[in-house]
């Protein structure tokens, strides 16, 4: 797996600049740039509860009903993956000093079933950057968000937008 630090960086595996995703700012982010990131095992009794809670359908939540539906077996719900991203997202690559939320996602898919066992990982392409003329302090950056499993299947895609401040002409670290 491709990973998001230094040593990463000196091998090689990442076309991003020396700045950590989680220390950015707008501004440091470019078009074209791919980052992977992220590594959850997906748990049987984790695809249970989460479905109990938010998607009770037969197929993510009863393992016998599960087998003899057209999955074949325990699926997790589509929800879940992206929860999952998201705190992958969270975790790995959303700055805390400069992220100002997203003003949403298109283009959801889910494309393979994530069963137990599975192990998630996010791959994340910058697809444009954009600086606001209404409120130059910040900008908008262009996502494609890819989940792949452990056989480097795509089982979830998405496209997003994040919106971030700018580093201002004197970064003082500031936080929330």
């Amino acid at each position: 797996m491709t990973g998001y630090g230094i040593e990463s960086m000196l091998r090689g595996e990442t076309t991003m600049n020396a700045v950590p995703p989680r220390e950015r700012w707008f501004d440091d982010y470019k078009a074209g740039e791919t980052l992977e990131f992220g590594d959850h095992t997906v748990g049987e009794t984790e695809i249970i509860a989460f479905a109990r809670q938010f998607d009770p359908q037969p197929f993510h939540v009863d393992l016998e009903v599960a087998a003899r539906s057209p999955f074949g077996g325990l699926i997790a719900s589509g929800w879940h993956t992206g929860s999952l991203m998201m705190r992958m997202m969270v975790d790995h690559f959303v700055s805390p000093r400069a992220s100002l939320g997203s003003p949403g996602l298109d283009e959801i898919r889910w494309l393979q079933p994530v069963r137990p066992g599975d192990r998630l990982r996010v791959r994340l392409t910058i697809t444009g950057t954009r600086r606001s003329t209404a409120r130059p302090d910040r900008g908008t950056i262009d996502q494609l968000v890819e989940v792949l499993n452990q056989r480097n299947e795509v089982v979830m895609s998405c496209r997003g937008k994040g919106i971030y401040r700018c580093r201002p002409e004197k970064d003082n670290n500031l936080r929330w």
